[in-house]
């Protein structure tokens, strides 16, 4: 495992992305630290609800800051009813920003036209995955879409405080039997807030793990809130060493649902700190 000196230097450098300076970084430490490089398979994303109340513009800029270049694009920056045009327009900005939209969600999917919009938008945006949370009795009719498209679905899970999908064990229950290529977006935070291990349900259901939501909760229980990740109860050295055993080769891509209004501190701590915690083997 490297040393903790180099954990803090990691650590430290998303807290610089952000302008904030850390509470303690030991004067022996040079300052910037390196670019941050990894072995792992897996990346580092953002999850596009972090940026609900935030500009195109502004998520943007903070992407940049915090130095990640992997998006899961949501909705209120790209409506699904967009044009052509306009989807076109506006992934080209983001590309011309240095980040890659590599899947489109969380879209729920409450009707056949639902479902209809979402692959057409997937396709338009030129991503080969979805994150989703389709009605359970239209996974058949999602299935024939999977079968047409050649997309994954990756489904979302959300906790206690919604019936449909509330964990991996429920999504696994209803797509078992489906096409593989229909699986699972594992948000570790409402997985928590469930009462679940997430690195327990990574392993159980490795296969089928397609996107990865990261975040941290102050508590394992339905009342639990997001906190900067390294503050909470999540175990997360713990499932970075789950990540590696099952060679997930995917997107760890951080939602993190508070100071929406202001969230850049949060995002650079929390970005800092698991990029930190990759570095330590």
């Amino acid at each position: 495992m490297k040393s903790r000196r180099q954990f803090l230097k990691l650590s430290g450098a998303g807290l610089l992305a952000a302008g904030i300076a850390p509470v303690y970084i030991p004067a022996s430490v040079p300052m910037p630290p390196k670019k941050f490089t990894s072995k792992d398979a897996f990346e580092v994303g953002m999850a596009g609800f972090t940026f609900a109340q935030l500009n195109l513009d502004k998520m943007i800029e903070i992407m940049k800051r915090v130095g990640v270049t992997n998006l899961s694009l949501k909705e209120m920056h790209l409506p699904l009813n967009s044009t052509h045009e306009k989807i076109e327009e506006t992934i080209g900005k983001l590309k011309s920003a240095g980040i890659n939209v590599y899947t489109v969600g969380v879209i729920y999917m409450r009707t056949k036209e639902s479902v209809d919009q979402a692959f057409e938008y997937a396709k338009m945006a030129g991503v080969k995955m979805i994150v989703g949370a389709p009605n359970t009795e239209l996974l058949p009719y999602v299935e024939q879409k999977i079968k047409e498209y050649d997309f994954r679905l990756a489904i979302h899970n959300h906790g206690p405080d919604n019936p449909l999908y509330p964990n991996a064990t429920d999504i696994w229950n209803h797509i078992k039997d489906l096409d593989p290529r229909i699986g699972i977006c594992i948000d570790i935070g409402h997985t928590t807030r469930d009462g679940q291990n997430p690195s327990v349900d990574i392993l159980k259901y490795k296969d089928r793990i397609y996107d990865i939501h990261i975040k941290d909760v102050d508590k394992p229980s339905k009342e639990g809130k997001t906190l900067e990740m390294g503050r909470g109860v999540i175990d997360i050295p713990g499932f970075v060493a789950t990540l590696r055993k099952i060679k997930y080769s995917g997107k760890c891509s951080l939602e993190f649902e508070k100071d929406m209004k202001d969230p850049a501190a949060g995002i650079a701590e929390s970005i800092g700190y698991f990029k930190g915690v990759m570095a330590c083997r």
